[in-house]
């Protein structure tokens, strides 16, 4: 799960997924495009929203995305176009090219829709995000536990 800082979207739906796949199976992370929150917890207003959901994403930490997370990861879902973009850019090839999409082409398939960036806004730009990336993971929980029950 990719966003810009790594504090606001991303951290939200690397918890919601999570709560929705057994980790045992599957390894979730999440990181930023920028270096700016690199060490950081996820801004207040996510763990709060995220709490709500009984989701606890304090602990997690801001980092970078890498061109290693190519190697590491299966799927990438950036949150809108510029990470999309900037996640491309650091990519070796088409094979890793294709490891990446936008995480709500999971809801809207191929209308490439942003996840709204919630920092500057208050707390229903939160609620609202969440809802989005709720919806978006029901679908990628469902897809891959269909593959691993198959």
């Amino acid at each position: 799960m990719v966003c810009l800082g790594n504090i606001c979207r991303s951290p939200l739906a690397e918890g919601i997924l999570k709560s929705k796949l057994n980790t045992e199976h599957f390894y979730i992370a999440s990181a930023g495009t920028g270096p700016w929150h690199v060490g950081n917890p996820p801004d207040p207003r996510s763990v709060a929203i995220a709490k709500e959901h009984e989701i606890d994403i304090s602990q997690q930490k801001g980092r970078q995305f890498s061109p290693y997370d190519f190697e590491e990861f299966d799927r990438i879902y950036v949150m809108d176009r510029s990470n999309y973009q900037d996640v491309l850019r650091l990519a070796h090839n088409e094979q890793e090219k294709s490891k990446v999409s936008m995480l709500l082409n999971n809801l809207f398939p191929e209308e490439n829709v942003d996840v709204p960036d919630p920092y500057y806004g208050g707390e229903d730009g939160f609620k609202k995000v969440y809802d989005l990336i709720d919806q978006a993971c029901n679908s990628i929980a469902q897809e891959l536990n269909n593959q691993t029950n198959s």
